[in-house]
């Protein structure tokens, strides 16, 4: 599994240096704390109560506010790799891991036959094939 998480992490970053092409790009700390703040917010906590029985958990948002702050003396660009490599890493994690979304087997080739020829039914309006 090494090797495949690496293959996915390695996917993972290609993909978010595309999508964050600068340091501008990654989510500053003070947004990750907020993020933070506003899952603990009564009402966060009453919904995820309701939907599934119980608090949401706030400590991974905690986690990665801590993680930005221990990265403040970088220069940018570092600090943007750092970040990349994180979540690439939270990514590949996901991809790899069992989740409720496993229910259906990915195909590799599309059905045979699929969708099925219709016959064809003339209609009242259409002229008769003779």
């Amino acid at each position: 599994m090494s090797n495949d998480f690496e293959t996915a992490v390695k996917q993972e970053e290609a993909y978010l240096r595309k999508v964050h092409p600068t340091p501008d790009d990654i989510p500053g700390c003070m947004t990750l704390f907020d993020d933070f703040l506003s899952c603990n917010i009564v009402g966060k906590q009453l919904t995820s109560i309701y939907r599934y029985g119980h608090m949401s958990v706030c400590g991974p948002k905690l986690a990665e506010f801590k993680f930005c702050m221990s990265l403040k003396g970088l220069h940018p660009e570092e600090k943007r790799e750092a970040w990349i490599r994180r979540r690439a890493e939270w990514w590949a994690r996901r991809r790899l891991e069992k989740s409720s979304e496993d229910v259906w087997d990915i195909r590799t080739e599309p059905l045979k036959d699929f969708p099925p020829a219709r016959p064809y039914l003339p209609d009242d309006n259409s002229p008769a094939l003779e």
